[in-house]
């Protein structure tokens, strides 16, 4: 039997290019310029520094292994990296940041996008938006459009950047997704995540990524945040906990009434509503 040979991109696999995707190219390039990186696909000789931003991150032992980031990568998944756009040696340049999202098929074909880390002395650049573009560029460009991810709904900055900055949609409410964590970030603190979807060529994502206004939602009912969950899950857990609680109250409404969806409102608080998702301002 003749051993397979190393993988190469399938050129094949990629879709032609459309205006769509010369578009999300574009704006993946352009979000690169603002941050000062290049995102691109991890080389399988920078899996460790991926690996270590992770840890970095999230704790030793908190994410996938060697082993599993390697398979990911030679399987095709988007492991994608940024590095210093002012480092000209690609070999020297730190990994500021680091994502992987894999394929998946429940409830439609799309990739999930499971990690997103940033060197904590390079955010507020925006590395963290120019990696999930690139995965947006990636995806169209493979015939993809959808991803989809999880994220704290207490957490105010994660709720504006992925149903403001980018236009993704609340799709589901999972209680304790990920059970006791006990990692850097979440303690013990219940994994209650909102699942988001992102259609990566709808009205809002054009909307979205080219920073036109919000709708003024019609509201009924929602939720208030506090600016900094964060800070008050590690100054005073047992208020932590209390909104946590008060969350889960308010969040069991969407699962009772099957219309209600959840969006951000321009002071950064949760509403609950009937509009539909890609209507303009």
């Amino acid at each position: 039997m003749t051993p397979m040979q190393p993988s190469t991109p399938n050129r094949a696999l990629l879709q032609p290019a459309t205006p769509v995707v010369v578009e999300a190219d574009a704006v993946a390039d352009a979000a690169d310029r603002r941050a000062g990186v290049r995102t691109r696909a991890a080389r399988p000789d920078e899996l460790d520094a991926v690996l270590a931003r992770f840890e970095a991150t999230w704790g030793v032992g908190r994410g996938p292994d060697h082993g599993m980031l390697q398979a990911l990568e030679h399987a095709g998944n988007t492991l994608l990296i940024a590095v210093d756009d002012r480092v000209s040696d690609a070999s020297a340049a730190p990994a500021l940041g680091a994502t992987l999202g894999f394929l998946g098929w429940s409830g439609g074909l799309h990739v999930h996008s499971h990690m997103n880390a940033v060197d904590p002395v390079a955010r507020g650049r925006g590395i963290g938006v120019a990696l999930k573009l690139r995965q947006r560029a990636i995806c169209l460009a493979h015939g993809i459009d959808e991803m989809r991810w999880t994220y704290d709904p207490l957490i105010r900055r994660n709720a504006h950047l992925n149903l403001v900055r980018l236009g993704a949609e609340v799709a589901a409410f999972r209680p304790d997704f990920y059970g006791v964590l006990g990692d850097a970030i979440s303690g013990d603190d219940h994994s209650d995540r909102f699942e988001v979807r992102w259609r990566l060529d709808s009205p809002r994502t054009t909307r979205a990524l080219a920073g036109r206004p919000v709708p003024e939602w019609r509201a009924e009912g929602g939720l208030a945040l506090v600016a900094d969950y964060e800070q008050v899950r590690a100054s005073d857990f047992p208020l932590a906990s209390r909104l946590r609680a008060a969350s889960r109250a308010a969040f069991a409404l969407l699962s009772d009434d099957a219309g209600l969806r959840v969006e951000l409102d321009s002071v950064g608080d949760y509403v609950f509503t009937r509009d539909d998702p890609d209507r303009e301002a």
